[in-house]
Parts: C-alpha cells; sequence; structure tokens
C-alpha cells in the first residue's frame, strides 16, 4: 500500500490511499468515517484492481473543518487525485461520497469511464436534512455531539429508532460516533446547499450502476429512483437482503457488483 498526495491551489493536500494493479477504481467512502471504512471492500478488489481511495478532506482526522466545506470543493479534490492516475479511472462512491463522486463527474466527464454509486442522497425532490440538520447543527453548536449524531442517524438517514438507540447505549460506540459529528452534520449541510433538484445531471451520459439495498430507508431507494430516471444511461442493481452498510455487512458481494460494473465500463 501507498499513499498518493496532491497540492492544491489553496495549499490544502489532499490524500489518497492506494492498493493493488490493474485498471483503476477511485473510490469514495461514506460520512461518519474514513478511507478504512471501505477495508473489507479494498480487499476483495485489489487482486483485479488498482483501488485508490480518497481520504475525504473532512474526515482527516484532526483537521479543523472550514465554513466554506462544500460539494464543490469536494469535487475538486476528486479530480485532483483523478489527474494523478492512469485513464481509464472507473469512479466510485458510497452515500454522501456518492454524491460527491455525482458532482466530480459533472464538472469533467472526461476524467471517467463510468460511475458506481451506492445510495448517494442526493436532494432530488427533497432535501436531504432540512430542519433535523438545523436542529443537528445546533447539538454540535452546544457541544452535545452525540446526540448530533442521533439526529443525523435517526432522523436525517432515518435508521430505525430502536436500531440508533441500541447503538448508541455502548459508550465506545457513542464516543466513536461523536468524534465525527462535526464533519458529518457538515457533510449534510454540504447535500443540502446543493438545492432540490438534478436537472443539471441529464446531460451525463457516462454509464452509471445506481447501487440500493432493498432493505434501505425508504428515502433513499427513492433518491436512486430519481437518478435513474434523470441520468441517461443509468441502471439500478438492488443488493437483496442488505441496507445502506452492504460495506460492513457483505462486503463481497458489494465488491462483486462493483467488479461486474467495473468490467463493463471499462471494456
Amino acid at each position: 500500500m501507498t499513499e498518493l498526495h496532491v497540492t492544491l491551489d489553496d495549499g490544502s493536500s489532499i490524500t489518497a490511499r492506494d492498493e493493488g494493479s490493474g485498471p483503476v477504481l477511485l473510490c469514495l467512502h461514506p460520512g461518519g468515517g474514513d478511507e478504512t471504512a471501505w477495508d473489507l471492500v479494498a480487499a476483495e478488489l485489489t487482486g483485479d484492481f488498482r483501488v485508490v481511495r480518497v481520504r475525504r478532506r473532512i474526515y482527516v482526522s484532526g483537521a479543523a473543518i472550514s465554513t466554506a466545506h462544500s460539494m464543490a470543493v469536494e469535487a475538486a479534490d476528486i479530480l485532483a487525485i483523478a489527474g494523478l492516475l492512469d485513464r481509464p479511472v472507473f469512479l466510485v462512491g458510497h452515500s454522501s461520497g456518492g454524491v460527491a463522486a455525482l458532482e466530480a463527474a459533472l464538472a469533467d466527464p472526461s476524467a471517467f469511464a463510468g460511475l458506481f454509486l451506492y445510495e448517494p442522497p442526493m436532494p432530488t425532490s427533497a432535501p436531504l436534512a432540512g430542519e433535523d440538520g438545523a436542529r443537528a447543527r445546533a447539538a454540535v453548536d452546544a457541544g452535545d455531539l452525540a446526540e448530533a449524531m442521533r439526529i443525523h442517524m435517526r432522523d436525517i438517514v432515518r435508521m430505525p429508532a430502536e436500531e440508533v438507540d441500541a447503538m448508541f447505549a455502548d459508550d465506545g460506540i457513542r464516543a466513536a460516533f461523536a468524534a465525527q459529528a462535526a464533519a458529518q452534520i457538515t457533510d449534510d449541510e454540504a447535500i443540502d446547499a446543493l438545492g432540490v433538484g438534478i436537472e443539471r445531471f441529464r446531460t451525463l451520459d457516462l454509464p452509471t450502476t445506481l447501487l440500493q439495498g432493498d432493505l434501505s430507508p425508504a428515502h433513499l431507494r427513492a433518491r436512486v429512483t430519481d437518478l435513474a430516471a434523470t441520468l441517461p444511461n443509468a441502471r439500478v442493481l438492488t443488493l437483496r437482503g442488505q441496507g445502506h452498510i452492504a460495506h460492513f455487512t457483505a462486503p463481497d458481494v458489494l465488491a462483486a457488483a462493483i467488479r461486474e460494473a467495473a468490467v463493463k465500463a471499462l471494456r
């Protein structure tokens, strides 16, 4: 494993984990953690692909979170790392990482051979966080980071309340979530700042696989449906018996879906 580094014009340093060899998969991890969340999936793919995982700047441990953070910033970071890679590049994004991937592809579609997007919570016909996001921000500002993450998971992601309560009953899990709260709520706000509507993607004709789990929250599946109806070259793939966290619960199945989509796009 090696690391890639690129310094942007504003002085920011963006890094990415680089493993394996072969056709390039450029991967964007979901919110609430860093690129190591996809360790199990990457391990399934590095025998066939060069897997490059961007370390999203707001999730770098100890990093200051800029109030100017936006999906445009994330898209620029992705394109900067893509510029270091051999073409063609197949772009993979999970959750908010999928939103960032879409924005990067729209900014420069020539940089990518195709897209694989796992339930990107794009504000297609409604905001992601809305008023719940304002409550989560208030909790962050008040220093109640665990409560901010509880709001995110229960009211924004819309996980079942009993599942959220069970997780937060564990002191270690609650502390780990709290450590990511400021970044996660900023991530939610960056998504909502895009505004409701996705008409701008009607010209993005890259081959795109939109992945959903049949156990995922209904609003995430609805957003996938909206994107599939808008992107001109998209298909929907459903993982049976899975939700929004197949990178943990079924990494081999998720990796197989990525492999199949990448092989088709990279022919």
